[in-house]
């Protein structure tokens, strides 16, 4: 299964991701290529794969991206051997991209759970990058225009998440992926894979 993770910069997708990944050790985080450099704390190979913008445009060129996006002059992309490799494992398989990305993603694969993870509101989502510190104004609210773009495509993702609560937050997604794997066709795969599948015929 592929779970694919949007929300808007300052959401709090990264950590409330760190979080449920905690919970869900079977499920593979993709690491995305970045041009950006790395931020206080980030590692090459664990959080990115920090690269040249040349070295990014040749892969692009190699088609070696799943999905990729310029964002602040920066850009993102998904590598499309690690999808398929951890795919053909029988692993889940987490995505922490944007809905530019997202978009790339449903029309490749089939069968992506989609989440958005939502602020309470653009004002507080306005607070959260002040706090976070290192922006510069004008920044910021090219990120706050950003998001109420981003928050538009909130409506053809299958769920929706409001990072009001952390905790609550937390549970919300812990809940989406136990219930995508609950679904009756995936039970139904995982038991026929294990116990043969004419034990399994005309179950439903």
């Amino acid at each position: 299964m592929l779970y694919i993770v949007s929300a808007p910069s300052g959401s709090g997708k990264t950590t409330l991701l760190k979080r449920v990944m905690d919970y869900f050790p079977d499920i593979k985080f993709s690491i995305s290529y970045t041009t950006r450099p790395p931020r206080p704390g980030e590692r090459d190979g664990k959080d990115y794969y920090f690269i040249s913008p040349q070295r990014f445009q040749q892969m692009v060129k190699e088609k070696a991206f799943a999905e990729w996006a310029e964002v602040l002059g920066n850009r993102y992309g998904t590598p499309l051997d690690s999808i398929r490799e951890i795919r053909s494992q029988g692993i889940d398989l987490m995505l922490d991209i944007d809905s530019q990305g997202a978009r790339q993603i449903k029309e490749r694969f089939n069968g992506g759970v989609f989440i958005f993870i939502l602020p309470p509101s653009l004002e507080a989502l306005k607070q959260r990058l002040k706090a976070r510190g290192g922006d510069e104004q004008e920044v910021i609210e090219f990120r706050v225009s950003k998001a109420r773009d981003e928050m538009k495509q909130a409506v053809w993702y299958n769920y929706a998440v409001i990072n009001d609560n952390f905790e609550e937050a937390v549970e919300q997604l812990k809940s989406i992926i136990i219930a995508e794997r609950c679904r009756w066709e995936r039970v139904l795969k995982r038991r026929s894979l294990n116990l043969g599948g004419d034990l399994w015929q005309g179950s439903r």
